[in-house]
């Protein structure tokens, strides 16, 4: 029995938008960014449906052995790569490929005495500042990692983009750039794109890319919804009425107060909030579907509760379907109204909300 808020995941549109990284990067392989349980969509659930790629990556170790427990025989790389020893005897115990990303991993590597049994992905540090090597360092850590007895050869090179969704700013292209002048001529499989550099950026398509969001049907580019780029949205978040009430002119709504009626009107209560991952900070007139006409939402989210104004539906009822976000109203919209951005909102559904498979 679904009760108060569920999600709906549409895992056909999975495998559409992996078509459409196929079509994107039609030589490259495929690692298929899984982290944050799926970005919320079920890590276990979306690594089923796309069974189809040639690796897997998620961001903590944790990740990689839910996923090799549950059956999973893929490769799959660790992004954030490991930071205590014990960490990186998962990482073998379970045969997960790691990022090395600073120079504590590699003298831990140097220290081990086991033979050729991990798979290394490389990081540089290409204006991210945030993990990898600079270029200035990056050729003697290649050199040390392919003298290490524990390290697989070839060892993987990657970068990350900070600004592909802005395709207006050279500096990805700069990154790119610097990156394929350091690796020039390394015998090396090599990965850069992620979803943005993937679909905006050509000369990012190198041996590997690593799809993110797209794969869920978002869009990676502030400026356009998911399906504006042939994407499919795979989860819907829906609700319903608990009840309609009419208000006066004057009066205030919610917490605070904050919202003032300008005249009698209708409004309806839905049974989703902040505890379901409805954002807290979704402004007044924020869209949603009542009945599949939009209804703005008024006063403040509240835990578990919001309001919208029925104005414009005099006849809705206790029971009315509420759709928050889905194929008919694009969770980046939402997300601009909540002043985020739709990455924090799947991420962010809980556990109360039960999820539907279709």
């Amino acid at each position: 029995m679904i009760v108060g808020a569920y999600a709906v995941l549409k895992l056909d549109a999975v495998r559409h938008n992996l078509a459409k990284v196929r079509i994107c990067a039609p030589a490259a392989k495929i690692m298929a960014v899984i982290k944050a349980n799926a970005y919320g969509h079920g890590l276990l659930r979306i690594a089923k449906t796309l069974t189809d790629v040639d690796a897997f990556a998620v961001a903590r170790v944790n990740e990689g052995i839910c996923l090799r427990e549950a059956g999973c025989t893929h490769p799959i790389t660790v992004l954030e790569g490991f930071t205590l020893p014990n960490e990186l005897d998962a990482i073998l115990h379970y045969q997960l490929d790691t990022v090395v990303h600073c120079v504590e991993q590699l003298v831990v590597l140097q220290n081990r005495p086991e033979q050729a049994q991990l798979s290394v992905w490389l990081k540089m540090d290409t204006g991210m500042n945030r993990l990898g090597f600079k270029a200035s360092t990056f050729p003697d850590v290649y050199s040390a990692l392919q003298q290490c007895a524990l390290v697989k050869q070839p060892v993987g090179l990657m970068t990350h983009l900070a600004n592909a969704d802005d395709t207006h700013d050279d500096f990805t292209a700069r990154q790119i750039g610097l990156f394929n002048e350091i690796t020039r001529g390394y015998a090396a499989p090599r990965s850069i794109a992620n979803s943005a550099g993937l679909m905006a950026w050509p000369e990012a398509l190198a041996d590997w890319v690593r799809p993110g969001v797209m794969l869920y049907g978002i869009s990676p580019f502030s400026d356009r919804a998911g399906q504006s780029l042939g994407l499919q949205p795979v989860m819907s978040l829906h609700s319903h009425l608990i009840a309609v009430k009419p208000i006066e002119k004057g009066e205030t709504l919610g917490y605070g107060g904050s919202w003032r009626c300008e005249e009698d009107t209708l409004v309806g209560v839905v049974a989703i909030g902040y505890g379901d991952g409805y954002p807290r900070y979704a402004k007044s007139g924020t869209p949603v579907l009542v009945n599949g006409q939009r209804a703005p939402l008024i006063g403040r989210v509240s835990m578990d509760m919001i309001t919208v104004d029925l104005a414009g539906q005099p006849h809705a009822k206790p029971g009315d379907p509420v759709l928050l976000w889905g194929n008919e109203l694009p969770v980046e919209e939402i997300a601009d109204c909540a002043n985020t951005i739709p990455y924090t909102l799947v991420c962010g559904i809980t556990q109360r909300v039960q999820f539907i498979d279709a």
